[in-house]
C-alpha cells in the first residue's frame, strides 16, 4: 500500500467507520422496531427472534471467511462488495411483504455486513502503520459502536412512531452509497503477503453448528424439546462439533486454529464475548418487549429509556481502553462482571422492572458493565499471539460476539415464549421474564469468574507456553502481564 498523507488516512478512517456505524445502528434501531413489525406481521416470540437471529447467525458464520477472502483477493474489492450487497439488503428489508422474507433479506444484509467491520479493520490496520496513531484510529473505530448505541434506539423510535418501521432500513441506504463512492476514490487496495487458504469443509461445518443450535432453541418452544424436529437439529449441531474438533486440527491452514483454546486467556476472552453479548442480546430483547408490549410505551419513549444504558456504554469504553492500557484486563472485567450481574439480580430477584428508579438503576448498572468489557476481550484475544495470527484470532473473538448474541436472544425468547405459551402475553409476560433475567445474572457472573480465573498468572503462563507452540515471527507484546 502507498504511503497516503495525513488528512488522506483521517479520510480513510471516516470511510471505514462509515461502514461500522450502519452495521452497528442496524442492530439497536431494530430493536426498538420488533414489536412494530410483530404487530403488522401477526409475528410471535419466535419471529421476532428470527428477525435478529437470522442476522447475527449469517454473520458469525461468515466473519473470518470474509476476511481472509479479502487478504487474498483485495480488501477494497471486498469492502465495496459489503457495501453494496447491505445496502441492498437494506431496501429489500423495508419492502418485505411478510415476516419470512423479511427474515430472508436480513440474510442479505447480514452477508454484505460480515465483508464489512473484519475488513474495514484490516484496511484501518494496514493504513495506520505507526503504533501510536493506530491505537488512536481504533480507538475512535470502537467510540463509533458507543454512538451508534447511544443513537439508535432514539432515531429508531423516532422513525418508527413517525413514518413507520420500514423506514430504519432507509437510513443505511444514503450512509452506504455515500462510502461506495468514496471507497472507490480514495481507499487504496490492499492484499496480505501470504492469504490463509479457504477452508471450506471448516466453513460449512461452522454453519451447520451455528444454524442448527440456533434453530433448536428458538422454534423448541412451539415443536416441543423432544420433538423429532428439534432432536434432529441438535444432533445435526452435535455431529458438526465433533467434525470441527477432529477436522480443523488436521488442516495445516485451518478456519478456526484450535491451539489457540490452550491459552488459558484467549478461551477465557471468547467465553466472555459471548457470555456479555448473550446478555446483551437477551436485555435489549426483553426490555425493548417489556416497555413497548406490556407498560404500552410508543417506539420514541421506550428509546429514551435505554438512553441511560446506551450513554453508560459510551462513555465507559474510553475508560476501560485505558485501564487496560495501564493495569491489564483484570480490573475491566471484574468491574464488567460485577455491575452485569448486578443489573440481572435486580430484574430477576426484586423485579426492578416494576419501578422507575430501580428499573432506571438496572439499565445504567448493565451499560457501565457493557462498556467496560469490550476492550479487554480484544485485548485477551490477540495478546502474546504471533503478528501473523493476531488477524486470526481478533476474527474469531468478533465471531464469538456474534454468536453470543445469537445465542442470547435464542435461549431468552424460548424462555419467554415457554412462559407465555400458557397465559395472556401481557399479563404474563414478567413472571414468564424472571427465568430469563436469572439467565442473564449467570452471564454477567461468568464475565466475573472466566475473567477472575483467566487474567492472572497460571493464565499468562498458558498464553506463552501457547505463543511458543506457534510460529514465533513478530511476536506481539502481551499487554496483558500488568495488574
Amino acid at each position: 500500500m502507498p504511503e497516503l498523507s495525513h488528512r488522506h488516512r483521517i479520510l480513510v478512517l471516516a470511510i471505514c467507520c462509515m461502514s461500522l456505524l450502519i452495521v452497528s445502528l442496524d442492530n439497536t434501531i431494530l430493536n426498538v422496531a420488533l414489536p412494530a413489525m410483530g404487530r403488522e406481521f401477526d409475528a410471535g416470540v419466535s419471529g421476532m427472534q428470527w428477525t435478529i437471529d437470522a442476522y447475527t447467525l449469517v454473520l458469525a458464520s461468515f466473519l473470518m471467511l470474509a476476511g481472509s477472502t479479502a487478504d487474498r483477493i483485495g480488501r477494497r474489492k471486498v469492502f465495496q462488495a459489503g457495501l453494496l450487497v447491505f445496502t441492498l439488503g437494506s431496501v429489500l428489508c423495508s419492502l418485505a411483504p411478510n415476516l419470512e422474507c423479511l427474515v430472508a433479506f436480513r440474510m442479505v444484509q447480514a452477508v454484505g455486513g460480515s465483508m464489512l467491520n473484519p475488513v474495514a479493520m484490516s484496511i484501518i490496520t494496514n493504513t495506520f502503520t505507526e503504533p501510536r496513531e493506530r491505537a488512536r484510529a481504533i480507538g475512535v473505530w470502537g467510540g463509533v459502536v458507543g454512538i451508534s448505541m447511544a443513537a439508535g434506539p432514539l432515531v429508531g423510535g423516532v422513525l418508527v412512531d413517525s413514518v413507520g418501521w420500514r423506514a430504519i432500513f432507509w437510513v443505511n441506504l444514503p450512509v452506504g452509497l455515500a462510502a461506495l463512492f468514496l471507497t472507490a476514490r480514495y481507499v487504496p487496495e490492499s492484499r496480505a503477503p501470504k492469504p490463509r487458504r479457504p477452508d471450506p469443509v471448516g466453513q460449512l461445518l461452522v454453519i451447520a453448528l451455528l444454524g442448527a443450535l440456533t434453530y433448536a432453541i428458538i422454534e423448541a418452544p412451539t415443536a416441543g424439546w423432544t420433538s423429532p424436529l428439534i432432536m434432529t437439529f441438535a444432533a445435526t449441531a452435535a455431529a458438526a462439533l465433533v467434525g470441527l474438533l477432529l477436522y480443523e486440527p488436521r488442516r495445516e491452514e485451518p478456519l478456526i486454529d484450535l491451539r489457540f483454546f490452550k491459552s488459558a486467556p484467549f478461551s477465557g476472552a471468547t467465553v466472555i464475548a459471548i457470555a456479555a453479548f448473550a446478555a446483551l442480546g437477551g436485555f435489549l430483547f426483553l426490555a425493548t418487549l417489556y416497555l413497548q408490549d406490556v407498560r404500552g410505551l410508543d417506539a420514541l419513549h421506550a428509546g429514551l429509556w435505554m438512553l441511560p444504558m446506551a450513554a453508560m456504554t459510551l462513555v465507559c469504553a474510553p475508560l476501560s481502553g485505558r485501564l487496560v492500557g495501564a493495569r491489564g484486563p483484570r480490573p475491566s472485567l471484574l468491574i464488567a462482571g460485577v455491575a452485569m450481574t448486578a443489573s440481572g439480580v435486580l430484574f430477576a430477584a426484586y423485579e426492578a422492572e416494576n419501578a422507575t428508579a430501580s428499573r432506571l438503576i438496572a439499565y445504567i448498572l448493565f451499560g457501565v458493565g457493557f462498556g467496560f468489557v469490550n476492550a479487554p476481550i480484544t485485548n485477551t484475544a490477540v495478546s502474546g499471539m504471533p503478528r501473523a495470527q493476531a488477524g486470526v484470532a481478533a476474527a474469531v473473538a468478533s465471531t464469538s460476539r456474534q454468536i453470543g448474541q445469537t445465542l442470547g436472544v435464542a435461549v431468552i425468547g424460548a424462555i419467554l415464549a415457554s412462559g407465555v405459551a400458557s397465559s395472556s402475553y401481557a399479563t404474563g409476560f414478567t413472571a414468564a421474564a424472571r427465568p430469563a433475567w436469572w439467565v442473564i445474572t449467570g452471564c454477567g457472573l461468568a464475565v466475573l469468574v472466566v475473567g477472575t480465573l483467566t487474567s492472572g498468572r497460571w493464565a499468562r503462563e498458558t498464553a506463552r507456553r501457547t505463543a511458543q507452540r506457534l510460529p514465533q515471527e513478530n511476536l506481539l507484546a502481551d499487554h496483558g502481564d500488568r495488574g
